[in-house]
């Protein structure tokens, strides 16, 4: 598992970022509310997250900068074979919780839903 994690925490967000507007899109949502969930998430906006991926931040230090959002403790069930409310490693944890909403929004869950609101 360690090793898993430390693959994860090199990982850069902007590799991993068109992958999830691809899911998203590929249900006839949008690029916008994939950048909704992640500003919603990491208290990021437009600019920083286009900083964060224009120099390719790792995962680590992505989330270590983020402003996580107090409401992530309402995001629980499964991802990856994974109930998100039990991963103990925190990186992984926000990076699963990350896959868990944009999950949500290719299921065709309300904006409203998603963002626990």
């Amino acid at each position: 598992m360690m090793n898993n994690s430390n693959r994860v925490y090199k990982m850069s967000f902007a590799s991993v970022y068109p992958h999830y507007i691809q899911k998203a899109e590929k249900k006839g949502r949008t690029k916008a509310e994939v950048d909704e969930i992640i500003f919603w998430l990491t208290g990021y906006n437009e600019q920083s997250l286009q900083e964060h991926i224009d120099s390719k931040t790792n995962f680590e230090t992505f989330f270590a900068e983020a402003q996580i959002n107090p409401n992530v403790s309402k995001i629980t069930g499964v991802i990856c074979g994974y109930r998100v409310e039990e991963i103990e490693d925190k990186v992984i944890q926000q990076v699963r919780y990350l896959d868990k909403l944009i999950d949500e929004l290719a299921k065709g869950k309300s904006m409203e839903k998603i963002l626990r609101g």
